[in-house]
C-alpha cells in the first residue's frame, strides 16, 4: 500500500472516530442517528453533482449496502446505550480487519503476503487490548453481543462496498448513492419523534448534521481507497480509529485507564508500519 493511500485511510480513521464521539456524546441517540443520516444524504447529493452514472452491475451491491447499514446504525445505538465508547468501539471494530481480510481472500481472491497478515494481526491485537475490561464484566452481556454484531456488520458492508465501488465504473457515483440511500434512516427515525426534534437546540441539530457530513467524508475516503488497495489492508488501517476513539474517550468523556491504551497504540503503530509497507 502506498504512503498516499495509507495517509488517506488514516485521515478517514480520524474522522470516523470523531463522528462516533459525536454520536456517543448525544443525549438522544435516536435523533442523533437521524441527523447523521441527513448529513450523509447532504454529502451524497453534493457528490452526485460531480458524478456520472454508475454501472447497473453495482446496483445489487448498493442495495445490499444500504440494508446492511440499517443494521449497523440500529445495533450501534443499542451498543452505545449499554456501555462506554472506549469499550464498545474496540469490540465492534476489532473483529473487522481479520474478517475482511479472510473474506477478501476467499471471495475476491486477494492474497496478502505474510508481513501484511502480521500487520493486520498486530492491529487486531492492539484493539483487543482495549477490550480487556469486558472480560472482567465491565460491559453487560447484551452490550457485548450488540458490539460483536456491529463488528460482523462492519465486515459485511466493507466487503460489499469494496466490490460495489470496483464494479460501479464511477467511484464517486457509487459513493453518492450509498449516502443518499441513508435518507431512509432519517425517514424512519423522525416521523414519531418530531416533538423531540423541535425541542432540540439549533446548535445540537447542526452538530448532528455536521457529524453526518464528517462520517460521509470519512467513508468516502475509505471507499476510494478500496479501489486502490486490497480490502483487508484498507479495513485494518481504517480500524486504527479505535485508538483515536480511545483517546477521545479519555480526553472528552473522562474514561480510563491510560496505560493500556498507550500499549495498544504502540502495537497498532507496528501494524500500521507493516501494512503501509505493503505494495
Amino acid at each position: 500500500m502506498t504512503l498516499t493511500v495509507s495517509l488517506l485511510v488514516l485521515c478517514a480513521a480520524f474522522l470516523h472516530a470523531l463522528w462516533n464521539a459525536v454520536m456517543k456524546g448525544s443525549g438522544d441517540r435516536a435523533l442523533a442517528t437521524g441527523l447523521l443520516a441527513v448529513g450523509q444524504t447532504v454529502f451524497g447529493l453534493f457528490l452526485a453533482s460531480f458524478s456520472a452514472r454508475m454501472s447497473w452491475e453495482a446496483v445489487p451491491w448498493l442495495i445490499a449496502s444500504i440494508v446492511i447499514h440499517w443494521g449497523y446504525f440500529y445495533l450501534l445505538n443499542v451498543a452505545y446505550r449499554l456501555g462506554d465508547l472506549s469499550l464498545i468501539y474496540p469490540i465492534s471494530r476489532g473483529l473487522a480487519p481479520l474478517l475482511v481480510a479472510l473474506g477478501a481472500q476467499f471471495w475476491v481472491g486477494e492474497v496478502l503476503p505474510l508481513y501484511a497478515w502480521i500487520g493486520i494481526l498486530a492491529i487486531s491485537i492492539g484493539i483487543s487490548i482495549l477490550s480487556y475490561p469486558v472480560l472482567r464484566g465491565a460491559l453487560p452481556v447484551g452490550g457485548v453481543i450488540a458490539a460483536v454484531g456491529v463488528g460482523l456488520i462492519v465486515a459485511s458492508y466493507t466487503l460489499v462496498d469494496g466490490i460495489g465501488v470496483r464494479v460501479s465504473g464511477d467511484a464517486i457515483a457509487y459513493m453518492s448513492w450509498v449516502f443518499i440511500g441513508n435518507v431512509t434512516v432519517a425517514m424512519y427515525v423522525f416521523p414519531g419523534r418530531m416533538e423531540r426534534l423541535r425541542a432540540l437546540p439549533v446548535k445540537t441539530i447542526a452538530i448532528g448534521i455536521i457529524g453526518g457530513v464528517i462520517s460521509g467524508v470519512a467513508y468516502g475516503l475509505v471507499l476510494y481507497a478500496k479501489t486502490l488497495a486490497p480490502l483487508g489492508l484498507v479495513s485494518a488501517l481504517r480500524e486504527t480509529s479505535v485508538i483515536i476513539a480511545a483517546m477521545i474517550g479519555i480526553l472528552w468523556f473522562g474514561e480510563g485507564p491510560r496505560a493500556r491504551r498507550l500499549v495498544a497504540a504502540a502495537i497498532v503503530a507496528v501494524g500500521i508500519v507493516l501494512i503501509a509497507g505493503h505494495g
